[in-house]
């Protein structure tokens, strides 16, 4: 496994390579210090990208978005300590695959590591979150779009469920997952499912509990 760890503070890479060879002993890894670093470095021949937002070089959503832009299918986790509900939002909107805060402990670095490797997105716990919103009382326009079944398909969404994991949870066919989740985006006018799960996050669905539970 070929990883690039982007942070400007030489202990905070330390301590994150230590934890990528929890994962993978043999993992190559590189390193980059800032902004100029990263655009000599990247490629898709990495297999992970572990960005900071907040190095010499560019903005944070500026950076994250050439990252995206210059490798395209590699799976980018933004590991900040600028973790804000708007921050998390606009690396994601920026083509992040997952939002770390610098806060997490060794072991949610490590699930949240592996489940973008596997692709899910991850989105943090809330109580990591600065200034989390009140939660929805599911009164939104958008969500109202919704039928029953797809509001549970985007609620397990939203808590980082695949379409495997949500067709054996709610007894459907995985295909049938997919269309519900094709009618979800159309619904909520976002253009792929992070963005829904983001918005998902936002309106508190991911912590709605399925009717009789």
């Amino acid at each position: 496994m070929r990883i690039l760890i982007a942070d400007d503070h030489a202990l905070f890479r330390d301590g994150l390579r230590h934890i990528l060879y929890e994962i993978d002993k043999d993992a190559e890894v590189v390193e980059a210090s800032d902004f100029d670093e990263v655009e000599e470095q990247i490629s898709d021949d990495y297999d992970l990208v572990l960005l900071d937002l907040n190095m010499p070089g560019r903005n944070p959503t500026d950076g994250v978005a050439a990252v995206r832009a210059a490798a395209p299918t590699t799976p980018l986790i933004v590991v900040s300590a600028n973790d804000t509900r708007k921050d998390i939002s606009d690396a994601m909107r920026a083509g992040a695959s997952g939002f770390l805060p610098k806060t997490s402990n060794a072991d949610a670095m490590i699930d949240a590591i592996r489940r973008v490797l596997t692709g899910h997105v991850y989105l943090p716990p809330e109580d990591l979150i600065k200034n989390p919103p009140a939660p929805s009382d599911g009164s939104d326009p958008r969500l109202a779009r919704l039928t029953n079944r797809q509001r549970e398909v985007l609620r397990l969404l939203a808590q980082g469920k695949s379409n495997k994991e949500i067709a054996k949870m709610l007894n459907l066919v995985e295909g049938t997952v997919k269309v519900h989740v094709t009618a979800i985006l159309r619904a909520m006018n976002v253009n792929n499912r992070t963005h829904a799960v983001i918005l998902a996050a936002q309106l508190g669905l991911d912590k709605e509990k399925r009717s009789g539970e």
